[in-house]
């Protein structure tokens, strides 16, 4: 039975949770290309929760009496760029899981299949109107990336309504991994997409909403507060429903229709859905 987002956050450890969805998944973003032996030793860390035991050097722990494990480079033909949505909508939250705790989620199990393929990784973040750039490709990318999603905090509007982020306009293969609600005001969000695709970089958003969020099946008085701007306003759950339910189909279709760009594929998700059956979905449809 796959783990609900809800048990993997009762762990509050990145890393095993990502390792534990990894697992659960058996399979990898891509049939990986590798030049050289991959045997070439880098450099020892501590041992953490979630690493395979098989990789401590027992010899140096019977000399030091520390579980360290080796870490060996292997050269990979892939580059995932992570790329975290921390606008202020991020922080909505349904039966104690929020947007944002399922994007870590979601961000943390990827990184671990990209680390156990070698692969290069780097983590950005779309904060305030701005692209922040918290690690870059290297050694130990890995711990870094799930050191920065433990900390990320989500808060305020997105504003940049035409971006344009140096960073996103080189030509090397990648593969690009956007976790976000996916909410506008108006077409912010698409805009950022059409500007950075690029046939040589494969574009995955996954997308992930509340069942309330979809369904609205809500009764009674409800004051709703935008998370980003802080307005508030009461309503009738039932004396909205219906035009709610029909903006949120038009709006969701419209999404669909205009994401079927070439190398771009948005994957939708609830936060009630387990999170290894989301990726398991889309791995078994996409390979890189």
């Amino acid at each position: 039975m796959a783990l609900l987002a809800t048990e993997l956050i009762k762990l509050n450890n990145l890393q095993l949770a990502g390792k534990l969805v990894s697992d659960e998944l058996l399979l990898g973003i891509h049939a990986s290309k590798r030049s050289g032996s991959g045997t070439e030793f880098e450099q020892y860390r501590h041992y953490e929760p979630g690493d395979d035991p098989k990789r401590i050097d027992w010899k140096l722990y019977a000399r030091t009496a520390k579980h360290l494990v080796r870490e060996s480079a292997t050269e990979s033909n892939l580059h995932i760029r992570f790329l975290l949505d921390l606008s202020g909508s991020m922080n909505y939250e349904e039966n104690g899981i929020s947007r944002l705790h399922y994007a870590k989620l979601i961000m943390a199990s990827m990184a671990y299949i990209g680390y156990r393929q070698s692969d290069q990784m780097s983590l950005y973040t779309l904060h305030q109107g701005d692209l922040q750039a918290l690690v870059p490709a290297g050694k130990q990318a890995f711990q870094k990336i799930l050191y920065a999603l433990q900390n990320a905090e989500a808060s305020g509007p997105w504003l940049n309504t035409n971006p344009a982020f140096p960073d996103f306009q080189q030509k090397q293969k990648e593969l690009l991994i956007l976790v976000s609600d996916f909410l506008q005001v108006g077409d912010e969000w698409l805009r950022l997409i059409q500007n950075i695709a690029s046939p040589r970089r494969e574009i995955v958003i996954f997308q992930l909403l509340g069942d309330q969020e979809l369904d609205f099946q809500l009764s009674g008085f409800y004051r709703f507060r935008d998370l980003e701007t802080g307005r508030e306003v009461e309503l009738q759950a039932e004396a909205v429903r219906e035009r709610y339910q029909q903006a949120a189909s038009e709006y969701l279709s419209r999404l669909d229709e205009s994401l079927r760009l070439p190398h771009v594929h948005l994957i939708r998700a609830r936060l009630t859905d387990p999170v290894a059956l989301v990726l398991k979905d889309f791995l078994t449809r996409r390979k890189f």
